[in-house]
């Protein structure tokens, strides 16, 4: 802005020289220096003074300026590489090369990224207050007011912050760096299957405003089975109604559910997936008891991931070899070097559970038992709103068919419907969760 207001002074007439410390202070890229040299030609500019450089605007001043503009030019150009390739280098190390994201702070001695430790447990609370489907990012970010959490930059946190927050693969130790993924080196503050239930969460909720004038409870929970559209609710007679909106054109789903009969229907699969608090307790027991002896097959299955971790970096120096060789396209290699980082990064996570926890399925497995005893407690509650997120949780594809909630119940609950005929098989539950890769959705 200001080399522009000084042409333009010059062109005007107000002024016919510049001081200035040397031609690179003055231009450092070809366009600038090409302007200065024709101010020169045609009269405009007839002094330009610098105390450690001499020019007389003659053929030979105008040559060893034009020189001097190009040796600036060669050394930002030269700096600009050394500094892309010192960014690429931070990234192959698995180091963050940018600002530390809230949570983390920038250490200036080694150069990386650190917990804060005032901030990171705050970030990865609401990474679990969101997965639970409870909290909008209204709520998330006023959570973090409360708490005093400011950016990094010392400002209220943002609605668009929280939704930053929320989709930074930074926090579970990956990064996105100029279009390609990369495997981070600093610690993590969650999981990635924390990660991943989080953009499920924010995928399935999109724009959706929930509609709070009749305190309709189950609005959001399903889908029309005929056309796909959401399913909405009035009042009618005292009474409230679940239909199909028609917003896809014509629907064969002409008939009104009454909230009564929906609700005697979720009781009916609540049912099937409960378990008393005396059977809790025996079943907690047994899990307890399994923890020795599945201390044994913990040994054997960290080697077994081990090896797969090797396979998958075999992988990666092939992908990189096909890639040099160009026998692999440049946005072909990203997409399955991400497929292959991802897994890789899934099983460290294992790894690490084993090693670390001694038996990464146990704490899932105990609230898995645990949510059993929930629908339980949902059933003599009847509080609706968490019927519906435990609905949520233990299925999908909840849609409405000729006035019908039908949805698909996540392993292991189909598992629990199937056996609902006598509850004391539940006591098996812990050997086969112990030897089972289960998929406990949020309850993981």
């Amino acid at each position: 802005m200001k080399f522009a207001e000084m042409l333009s002074l010059i062109e005007k007439g107000k002024a016919d020289g510049i001081i200035s410390w040397h031609p690179d202070r003055l231009a450092r890229n070809s366009v600038d220096g090409g302007k200065i040299i024709h101010f020169v030609d045609r009269g405009l500019i007839k002094s330009l003074k610098f105390p450690t450089f001499w020019f007389e605007p003659t053929p030979q001043g105008l040559f060893m300026l034009s020189i001097a503009f190009g040796q600036s030019k060669y050394f930002v150009d030269s700096l600009r590489e050394n500094v892309k390739r010192g960014l690429r280098q931070k990234i192959r190390r698995g180091e963050w090369p940018g600002k530390a994201p809230i949570g983390y702070i920038n250490d200036r001695n080694t150069r990386k990224i650190i917990l804060n430790k005032k901030k990171y447990s705050y970030i990865k609370k609401v990474f679990e207050m969101y997965a639970t489907g409870k909290y909008t990012l209204l709520q998330i970010r006023n959570f973090l007011r409360e708490k005093g959490v400011l950016s990094n930059t010392n400002k209220p946190i943002s609605i668009s912050m929280t939704q930053n927050i929320l989709t930074n693969h930074l926090y579970y130790g990956a990064m996105i760096y100029k279009g390609e993924y990369h495997l981070a080196t600093h610690e993590p503050i969650i999981s990635k299957k924390l990660f991943d239930k989080v953009q499920e969460v924010m995928k399935n909720r999109g724009r959706v405003h929930e509609i709070k004038k009749h305190n309709f409870s189950f609005l959001g929970l399903m889908k029309c089975a005929s056309c796909g559209a959401s399913i909405t609710a009035e009042k009618q007679k005292g009474h409230h109604y679940y239909r199909c909106t028609k917003k896809k054109g014509l629907c064969q789903e002409k008939h009104f559910l009454r909230e009564e009969n929906l609700l005697e229907q979720i009781k009916t699969y609540l049912q099937k997936v409960s378990l008393s608090s005396q059977d809790t307790e025996k079943v907690l027991f047994e899990l307890d008891k399994e923890k020795e002896q599945a201390k044994e097959q913990t040994k054997t299955t960290v080697q077994n991931l081990k090896i797969q971790l090797k396979e998958i970096e075999t992988k990666l120096e092939k992908l990189l070899d096909l890639h040099l060789e160009d026998n692999l396209s440049t946005e072909e290699y990203s997409v399955k070097k991400q497929k292959f980082l991802t897994e890789k990064l899934e099983i460290q996570e294992r790894i690490n559970d084993f090693e670390q926890k001694g038996l990464s399925w146990l704490e899932p497995a105990r609230e898995f038992v645990l949510s059993l005893n929930q629908a339980t407690k949902l059933l003599s509650s009847e509080n609706k709103e968490e019927m519906k997120t435990f609905l949520k949780n233990i299925g999908s594809n909840h849609i409405l068919q000729n006035r019908q909630l039908i949805f698909s119940l996540k392993i292991p609950y189909d598992l629990v419907a199937e056996q609902s005929e006598a509850t004391t098989n539940l006591l098996t539950f812990p050997k086969w969760c112990a030897h089972q890769d289960l998929n406990l959705g949020p309850f993981a």
